[in-house]
């Protein structure tokens, strides 16, 4: 059984792209042979910043002849149903087999297609990954019609196995398969002949090429930690960094270089942020003083001054960048501490936020009124959500922030602090953007949660009053992530807030009950993903009290608790008997029963025991409900699970007098509406 190695050579491929090529390279080969009849044993892919390499280990060396029997049309069909019999089948007239069977005779076709061997297997499949290959980008070059991600150059595909290696026939746009690569551009160019993918894998790490992107990540991250560790400092762990300085390089070599001092007085943030965005160089800090001394820069090549000339020329272009990010610094500072922040929020209202919703000012505005709505909520004082609402985003106007977006509110940050502004101002500033992500932290200040609130609750508000809802797979305005913002917000801070009357004070014109039913799915995913059930919820949500997220999720983590216990589960398997029951007799009798059940009326020693349950436990479980202390509820309804089984083990409910008949089901009843009081057990399942 051979393996198959190929090798796709080219210009540079985008960092960006790498790793989805490297994955689709795979899945569309080995799909594509298997569809073909070559079943293999394993597969791997790689890829450099100029190469695309697959290796297939085990393939079989043919695909195996298939035989295939179909039935046909009866022998006296029409003759042009036969003649398109044997189109579809490929057949002749004179290849068909007569059988006899119940309805008369059948036409069957045999129909055998051969195996074909690997190697013309792997040329065709190859060809159409060629020409199909997904690059989010791609061109053409010359005259030809190819496309790719940049100038494909050359192409291997071999074959190999223990009596040797062949060279796959294979040719696109003038480019011929052969069993040659090359080694690094600068340090190892010439051809390198290869049998296999050991020799290929080894050849080219002698010739300065590391193939495994995995391989190159630990290298670099492994001799930057160290070069820092030696001198005392630490790297600022940046893993998407990592990935993309990765696929910069084929042969990482690492250097260390300084900052100079004139820059050192710079907020770390902004060393950093302008590092990576402009050179891709990772920070490297002082981990006593906490500021960013040093940076790392990955080269592709070994120099003989051992890189003396490439840090160089770096750290010049770095103090050209870090010289325009302290004039924008101080520029700031001079407004922030002169002006104050008013002079950049005024200068929002020329800024669009969204055609249909008005300027950044106009929704600053609204993030004030919001945010001193919600402040007795989080706790905070109104006056200051109020003024750091008003604040929070002045650092869009800023030249830091238009030179670096990804900095606001870690810019507001420093301006409200330079402004003389309160410091939970000037840390609403920096947060009220999060959580971005089911990871990021919550902020838990109250002027911060509030103000983080209503900037997201503006969002969604403003977005449904103008109908432009997530669909689909479609969401441009993140407004899922805004949704599931506020679900944190609300649950980790354990703050309860009604948000209908939350979307009253937002825009007219949003829909509550639509808008509140967008919050109850993303609580639905929020809540699966820890552990409750989709049905548990639904119990929960079908209860009054629903727009508070709080309360709803403290509710269903309880019922959710309750179900998995023996005694929550077999009082639900009550519950619903007890409801289907009334359901029918209700149904049958056109009345309700829900009141007027008189122990009097009890015949036997266990209806007694029930109605002595319900009143020892009926006041504590309505007393637990309106304390929201569902856990105590529940557990004061587990109280009647043993009187309502030997209640229901003992008892005819239909019973054929009818004042005892109606008397159990009022009974019925009681316990129907206990239950319901927690949960709307009818929508659990089991």
């Amino acid at each position: 059984m051979p393996d198959l190695l190929i090798e796709l050579f080219s210009e540079e491929i985008p960092a960006r792209m790498q790793a989805r090529a490297a994955d689709d390279f795979k899945k569309r080969m080995t799909d594509g042979l298997v569809e073909a009849g070559l079943t293999y044993q394993g597969a791997a892919a790689f890829v450099t910043p100029r190469r695309l390499t697959l290796t297939v280990q085990g393939l079989l060396s043919a695909s195996p002849t298939l035989r295939e029997e179909r039935k046909g049309p009866r022998v006296d069909a029409p003759e042009k149903a036969i003649e398109g019999f044997l189109r579809g089948a490929g057949v002749s007239r004179d290849q068909l087999e007569q059988r006899d069977e119940k309805k008369g005779a059948v036409f069957y076709a045999l129909i055998e297609k051969s195996g074909r061997p690997a190697p013309a297997i792997v040329s065709e499949v190859l060809g159409q990954v060629i020409r199909g290959f997904p690059w989010p980008k791609s061109m053409r070059w010359g005259a030809g019609t190819l496309r790719w991600v940049r100038p494909l150059q050359s192409i291997l595909c071999l074959l190999s196995d223990e009596a040797g290696a062949e060279v796959v026939p294979f040719e696109i746009e003038g480019i011929v398969a052969a069993d040659q690569t090359f080694g690094h551009r600068f340090m190892a160019p010439d051809p390198i002949t290869v049998s296999g993918f050991d020799a290929y894998q080894s050849q080219l790490k002698r010739a300065y090429v590391m193939v495994d992107a995995a391989e190159r990540r630990a290298m670099i991250w492994n001799e930057a930690t160290i070069q820092a560790f030696a001198l005392g400092l630490e790297v600022i762990e940046d893993p998407g960094l990592l990935t993309e300085v990765a696929g910069l390089v084929e042969w990482p070599v690492v250097l260390m270089g300084l900052i100079d001092p004139e820059f050192m007085d710079l907020p770390g943030e902004v060393l950093k942020t302008s590092m990576k965005e402009h050179q891709k160089f990772f920070s490297v800090r002082n981990p006593k003083t906490g500021k960013i001394e040093r940076f790392i820069t990955v080269a592709n090549r070994e120099t003989a001054d051992q890189g003396e000339t490439i840090l160089a020329g770096n750290q010049k272009v770095l103090s050209a960048r870090l010289a325009d990010a302290k004039f924008f610094w101080e520029n700031d500072l001079r407004v922030a501490r002169g002006e104050g922040l008013s002079a950049w929020t005024e200068a929002l209202s020329t800024v669009t936020f969204h055609n249909k919703l008005g300027s950044e000012q106009a929704r600053i505005d609204r993030i004030v009124t919001l945010a001193r709505y919600l402040a007795p909520v989080a706790a905070a004082d109104v006056d200051l959500a109020g003024q750091a609402a008003r604040v929070a985003k002045a650092d869009l106007s800023s030249e830091m922030v238009y030179e670096f977006p990804e900095l606001q509110g870690v810019m507001g940050r420093y301006y409200a602090t330079a402004a003389g502004l309160p410091a939970s101002v000037a840390e609403a500033c920096e947060v009220h953007y999060a959580p971005l992500g089911p990871s990021d932290q919550v902020p838990t200040a109250p002027v911060a949660v509030a103000v983080a609130l209503a900037d997201k609750l503006d969002k969604l508000t403003g977005f449904w009053a103008i109908d432009e809802k997530p669909t689909g797979s479609k969401d441009p305005f993140a407004l899922r992530r805004a949704a599931l913002g506020v679900i944190r917000l609300l649950l980790e801070n354990r703050l309860s807030c009604g948000l209908k009357a939350v979307f009253a004070q937002g825009y007219d014109g949003a829909d509550a009950d639509d808008l509140l039913g967008f919050f109850h799915d993303r609580l639905k995913v929020y809540l699966r993903d820890q552990g409750i059930r989709h049905d548990v919820i639904d119990a929960c949500i079908a209860m009054a009290g629903n727009d508070d997220l709080t309360l709803l999720s403290k509710r269903a983590a309880a019922v959710s608790d309750f179900v998995k216990t023996d005694d929550g589960e077999n009082l639900l398997q009550a519950f619903k008997r007890a409801n289907n029951i009334l359901d029918q007799a209700e149904a049958k009798d056109g009345v309700e029963y829900s009141y007027g059940a008189d122990v009097k009326y009890a015949e036997a020693e266990v209806e007694r025991a029930l109605f002595a349950a319900l009143d020892a436990e009926a006041g504590a479980i309505e007393a637990a409900v309106l304390a929201e202390d569902f856990v105590a509820a529940l557990s004061g309804m587990a109280g009647l699970r043993t009187p309502l089984d030997d209640f229901f083990e003992a008892v005819q409910i239909n019973d054929n007098n009818a004042v005892i008949r109606r008397n159990r089901l009022n009974l019925l009843s009681r316990i129907r509406g206990i239950c319901l009081s927690v949960a709307d057990f009818t929508k659990v399942e089991g």
